[in-house]
């Protein structure tokens, strides 16, 4: 009767041991993340305007986000991100007057993110929904000139790969589409980085 009893605590710790070992498997699979990125963002529209001849935009800018999420599993996770695509501008001249415009842009993206673990790399892809704001101006003859701000929503999707250093450092490169309203063409590549808690 002795005897079992001494085996008992043996036991009960060997059991927690391995608890305690599948539950940390468990955090590196799954849980919180933070980061952030930088990219270059592009928008084209041909024909914008009617009333002026072959005015075509097109140019690009720098643009940044901030994003957090949640992995469910090493394969899928939602995230949420807030995204400024910068102020891409264009200038034109009709033989009259001289203009720039430019489309500043920022908002809102819940995606839901799918991954392909390969070791410390990984692929993976991305679909969501952008509700963003864009700022139109215009610099007409050296004054400039509100014209307003636009709010709506755009499906977005990406593609990227990674690796995972120190365990918890995600390191990323992305491309992503985004299905602007009547543009012809919108874009960005992005750099970003986000720590798995």
């Amino acid at each position: 009767m002795n005897r079992e009893r001494s085996y008992l605590p043996s036991i009960l710790a060997t059991v927690a041991l391995a608890c305690c070992s599948t539950a940390t498997l468990a955090d590196e699979n799954t849980g919180l993340y933070l980061g952030g990125g930088f990219g270059q963002f592009g928008l084209e529209f041909d024909n914008i305007d009617d009333a002026v001849e072959d005015f075509d935009f097109d140019d690009s800018d720098q643009a940044y986000k901030l994003f957090g999420g949640w992995r469910f599993s090493p394969y899928i996770a939602a995230e949420l991100a807030y995204i400024d695509l910068g102020a891409p501008n264009e200038a034109f001249d009709d033989g009259v007057d001289e203009a720039v415009v430019d489309a500043d842009i920022d908002g809102f993206a819940p995606y839901i993110v799918g991954t392909l673990p390969l070791g410390i790399f990984e692929i993976f892809a991305k679909v969501g929904y952008l509700f963003y704001q864009v700022d139109v101006d215009i610099t007409l003859n050296g004054d400039e000139l509100d014209l307003g701000s636009e709010s709506d929503e755009a499906f977005v999707y990406g593609v990227g790969a990674g690796v995972v250093l120190f365990e918890h450092l995600n390191v990323r490169v992305e491309y992503e589409k985004f299905e602007i309203s009547d543009a012809d063409n919108a874009d960005a590549y992005w750099l970003t980085a986000a720590w798995r808690f």
